[in-house]
């Protein structure tokens, strides 16, 4: 039949819909905001009436998972952590010193690496760790434990290799450089950066890099690396030249670091665990894992949710907005290859 509408009547149309759907995903993203806030807020209240103690009063072996990047902190898109704690893992093991019923810790690495900092740090409070208990460690390697992942085990009383696991990576990074002064040129943008000395802005992405600034950088990847190698050697009581020959950055499989020397056994983390128990006499002594990561409730629903840019930029735009995001340059135990 035919419809009459009149003049004040609004045809039904896409954006009508569109704005009614938004406007409902909205009010469903403000109760889920407010449920996250809630349920947080309930874990913490539960987390201190029960006196936060996740260390059990019988024999136990702790393991500590290193997962992705070894730095800081790792978070999701709303700011929860994920992945590997820094200051968390150094505290837990501190705790773990000062434990009793601890008997050894399995470090579960499943890491391309890391800044050479933290990759430092935590090797030093492995062998402190060590020093003061008499405790074992053992790296039981994942799918990939390179660079900084394999630096932490260096120290390790046994290193264990999955059969698929990809490791070594011995070496340093600056990660790359970038020098945008021709594509700047090209668009006609000019730039002043107003130092203190000759060398003060070297790596600044607007300027072409001089001979003595890349031997400047050179000298600052040259002693990272020199200290890896002197670790690698000592952990693994192997003569520091033989270590230069095998540490130029390559990816060893579990049965090539095995053949040199780089790891004691392949197997599985399950393997390694018996392997502890029976070379240190343990027993049945349970294995507890210790994990700082927290999944929040937005961080469940929309945490690998990729959001899509807002709005469109200009040539000029994109290029000052590449040089902010990829010109930096943290010295690291950085397997890129692997890198997530």
């Amino acid at each position: 039949g035919v419809r009459f509408y009149s003049m004040d009547t609004k045809v039904p149309n896409k954006k009508a819909r569109l704005k009614k759907a938004l406007i409902i995903f909205g009010i469903i993203i403000a109760v889920i905001v407010v449920l996250g806030i809630m349920l947080s807020r309930f874990d913490t209240d539960s987390s201190s009436a029960s006196g936060g103690n996740i260390y059990p009063d019988d024999p136990y072996i702790a393991k500590l998972n290193v997962e992705g990047t070894i730095g800081e902190g790792n978070s999701d898109y709303f700011g929860t952590p994920v992945g590997y704690q820094h200051q968390w893992t150094l505290d837990t093991i501190d705790d773990l010193i000062k434990d009793d019923n601890n008997k050894g810790i399995i470090l579960f690495i499943n890491s391309p690496g890391g800044g050479v900092y933290e990759s430092d740090e935590l090797y030093f409070k492995i062998k402190e760790y060590q020093k003061k208990t008499g405790r074992p460690v053992y790296s039981a390697m994942g799918t990939m434990a390179a660079s900084g992942g394999y630096y932490i085990s260096t120290p390790c009383d046994k290193i264990i290799a999955n059969r698929n696991c990809w490791t070594g990576s011995i070496g340093v990074t600056l990660g790359t450089i970038y020098d945008f002064s021709g594509l700047l040129e090209k668009y006609g943008v000019k730039t002043n950066t107003i130092t203190s000395g000759a060398n003060k802005a070297m790596g600044n992405p607007v300027d072409p890099m001089t001979d003595e600034q890349k031997k400047i950088f050179q000298s600052l990847v040259d002693e990272a690396y020199d200290q890896f190698v002197n670790l690698v050697a000592e952990g693994r009581h192997m003569d520091v030249q033989k270590v230069r020959t095998l540490a130029d950055g390559r990816i060893y499989t579990a049965k090539q670091a095995l053949a040199l020397g780089l790891i004691d056994k392949i197997g599985t983390y399950d393997e390694a665990v018996a392997d502890m128990k029976t070379t240190y006499k343990m027993g049945d002594c349970q294995v507890v894992e210790l994990d700082d990561e927290q999944t929040s409730l937005l961080g469940m629903l929309f945490g690998k949710v990729n959001l899509p840019a807002l709005s469109s930029k200009s040539d000029v735009a994109s290029i000052v907005e590449l040089m902010k995001d990829e010109n930096e340059f943290p010295i690291s135990y950085m397997c890129e290859t692997l890198k997530k």
